[in-house]
């Protein structure tokens, strides 16, 4: 199938793309902690002394170093930690007033984000350093991080405004006094690289969370007329209020005979933003769109998650409150007591064709029983005739396809309802009676059974008996109250000949001819309701590979009666609205979206806060299990396989998906499937024992007992 591969291929892209863009996202994001001014505490014995004594504008290139003081009754007015969408244009508007210059040292991640405000920022003749592109402590990283770090930067600002900058602060930086070993060392890097290290006399400390305004502007005065590089932040934090400082300060200042200046003016230089190459700006573009793209798609999915969340809580809450009123329901109406027809289509079922006839022919309800087979190879219809029972008719038919042998039987029965059940499939004595007792209402056209898994041993199995469990105690009782029911299972299902000849009996349209027959029969205006003491035992896949082909036909079948019946969401009735619109959205939209929702949860692991995201992560699995454990009570099942279910949501839920997402490419390409045969290993029988009175009944393994 090079159409299928080619589109896993694409899938695989599509994945990996969306996770480099959280990647993206996450370094844009990534959260850092405040500059503060700190004195030096380490050992400044490679640090010159005309740097410790020096002014706070350092120029060096590893051997000489000097430095520029600020005169005498002149400001610097300098930012850091922006561009920020809220505090930078306010800090730009109060600037502006005054008409005062300032530097702002960015963060190139911001300047990835916010390009617009670098861009007013710039043309409003403001100068621009570098700050990093995730304010590490660059003293920690080695020199392949810190080119990283400051070339990511110049193509931001590139990308920008069509700038580079020659002027660097490194983060978490303060006076000249605070330099040691450690931070000197990057400065000279920085130097050497052509960089103008630019640190601060005066920090305004509008980094703290308790600085009041009268803090913030008694920090910056200088003393005795002294001139002065004063720190301001213009974001990573709550500057609220900063820019209410600003319009304190500037004007005390000029009133007191300050002016206000540039790095570039103080060193003499005609700028300290030349214009970027254009290789650097195309760079430059690429990276604040790949930024911007990969901001807005992770902004999207997180409404959608949250969207999704909610769907999801609330309709557990909705499912969980009908299974309720279900349980809670008590029979009405006389009992049917009339005879019905059992119909078994067969294909290739040595292993357990003897054993569903035996526990058919145990049946405490009037039966017939006719069994179609459809042109198997293995010889089930001679062991179903040898076995010699009463009631039994088999039919044999060239291969023709599993609708095709049910359409047979329907036309050799001769009762008001038929049952419909898989040649895999044990019924207990009670099964047939219990099933057919609604069909005393003339409202109900066919009744769902429950299904059961009978081989209860080894992983697979078991997680497919949780899943069953699950699917039938709440679900099913769930779109029993809503008049939604979208299948009856082939497992276990009983119909009204009338029902059944308005629909024109069963359709190989699909691969999933039992929903496609419930919803045709529902669309018609019968009710179809679930039953669930009336109970069927099924042997379930034990392999994964198996697992996988039998889930592959199930979810390509249900597509595709999904877009036979997509009208029934424009008709009248309780479908459309109800069951069609739950297939598309809980079972194949919000499912698809699975991957990706995985992949977002590791992104929170390393870029959000972790313990907030497993968390979010565990509360959903305890919800589930809350559920789970429910339905298993409603079902009367032993809880102890539910240690498994941690286990599921890692291994088993993931190869749903991935069935699902296969099914859905397999839908886009029209490719068709055919029986798609189980290898069964005939374990049924083990299954089988001996009741008081006499009839075969499933026993329950050991997992089931309680």
């Amino acid at each position: 199938m090079p159409v299928l591969k080619a589109r896993w291929v694409v899938l695989a892209v599509v994945i990996t793309l969306f996770a480099s863009i959280l990647v993206v996202n996450g370094i844009v994001l990534g959260e850092f902690t405040q500059d503060g001014a700190v004195e030096s505490t380490a050992d400044t014995g490679e640090v010159p002394s005309a740097a410790l004594k020096g002014g706070p504008i350092i120029q060096t290139d590893g051997s000489s170093t000097t430095t520029v003081r600020v005169p005498d009754k002149q400001i610097v007015l300098t930012f850091d930690d922006g561009p920020d969408p809220k505090y930078t244009p306010e800090i730009l508007k109060v600037l502006s007033e005054y008409d005062v210059p300032a530097t702002f040292f960015m963060i190139g991640s911001e300047i990835s984000r916010y390009p617009e405000i670098v861009r007013e920022v710039h043309d409003a003749g403001h100068e621009i350093g570098i700050h990093t592109f995730t304010h590490p402590d660059l003293s920690t990283k080695n020199e392949w991080r810190r080119e990283v770090e400051m070339q990511e930067t110049q193509f931001a600002l590139a990308g920008a405004a069509g700038i580079a900058s020659v002027i660097f602060r490194p983060p978490y930086s303060s006076t000249v006094q605070a330099l040691d070993n450690s931070n000197w060392a990057v400065m000279s890097d920085m130097g050497s690289r052509g960089y103008l290290t630019v640190v601060n006399d005066l920090d305004s400390r509008d980094w703290e969370s308790g600085a009041t305004l009268a803090d913030i502007t008694e920090a910056v005065l200088p003393s005795a007329g002294a001139g002065a590089i004063v720190l301001f932040h213009d974001g990573g934090g709550d500057r609220s209020k900063t820019a209410e400082a600003l319009a304190t300060v500037i004007p005390e200042l000029q009133q007191e005979g300050y002016t206000f200046t540039t790095v570039s003016k103080l060193t003499g230089m005609t700028t300290v933003n030349p214009a970027a190459t254009a290789k650097e700006r195309a760079l430059g573009l690429g990276l604040v769109g790949a930024v911007r793209v990969a901001r807005n798609v992770s902004g999207w999915f997180a409404v959608l998650l949250l969207v999704v969340g909610i769907l999801t809580v609330a309709r557990l809450v909705i499912i969980l409150v009908l299974g309720r009123r279900h349980a809670r329901r008590k029979p009405t109406g006389p009992p049917y007591t009339e005879p019905v027809t059992v119909v078994v289509p067969a294909y290739n079922e040595k292993e357990c064709i003897a054993d569903t006839l035996r526990s058919l022919a145990a049946s405490t309800h009037p039966i017939r029983i006719v069994v179609v087979d459809d042109g198997s190879t293995d010889g089930t219809a001679e062991i179903a005739e040898s076995l010699r029972l009463p009631n039994v008719t088999v039919i044999w038919q060239p291969n023709s396809g599993k609708p095709a042998a049910l359409n047979t039987g329907i036309a050799n029965a001769g009762t008001e309802v038929v049952i419909m059940m898989d040649g895999d499939t044990v019924f207990e004595p009670d099964t047939v009676r219990r099933l057919v007792q609604p069909f005393s209402d003339p409202r109900v056209g066919a009744v769902a059974g429950n299904a059961k898994v009978a081989n209860r041993t080894g992983m697979v199995a078991l997680w497919q008996h949780i899943e069953y469990v699950v699917g039938f105690s709440i679900d099913r009782r769930a779109y029993d109250v809503a008049q939604c029911m979208a299948t009856v299972p082939g497992a276990i299902g009983a119909f009204r000949q009338l029902a059944l000849r308005q629909v024109g009996g069963l359709s190989d349209d699909t691969l999933a001819e039992d929903t496609d027959l419930t919803i045709a029969i529902i669309r018609t205006g019968w009710r179809v309701v679930y039953q669930e003491h009336a109970r069927a035992w099924t042997e379930a896949p034990t392999t994964m590979s198996q697992l996988w082909r039998q889930r592959y036909r199930w979810s390509y079948g249900t597509m595709q009666a999904m877009w036979k019946h997509r009208r029934a969401v424009f008709e009248k009735g309780t479908f459309g609205r109800r069951g069609l619109l739950n297939l598309a959205i809980f079972q194949t939209l919000l499912p698809l979206l699975s991957p990706l929702i995985d992949v977002f949860l590791i992104y929170g692991l390393f870029f959000l806060n972790p313990l907030e995201t497993l968390a979010a992560w565990l509360g959903m699995l305890a919800v589930q299990a809350t559920s789970t454990i429910y339905a298993f009570r409603l079902d009367r099942e032993s809880l102890k396989p539910l240690w498994r279910l941690p286990l599921q949501q890692f291994v088993y839920r993931q190869l749903m998906y991935l069935v699902l997402i296969q099914s859905t490419l397999a839908a886009l390409g029209g490719i068709r499937l055919g029986w798609q045969k189980l290898r069964r290993t005939g374990g049924l029988e083990a299954l089988l024992g001996e009741s008081p009175n006499g009839h075969q009944t499933p026993r329950p393994t050991s997992s089931d007992r309680r």
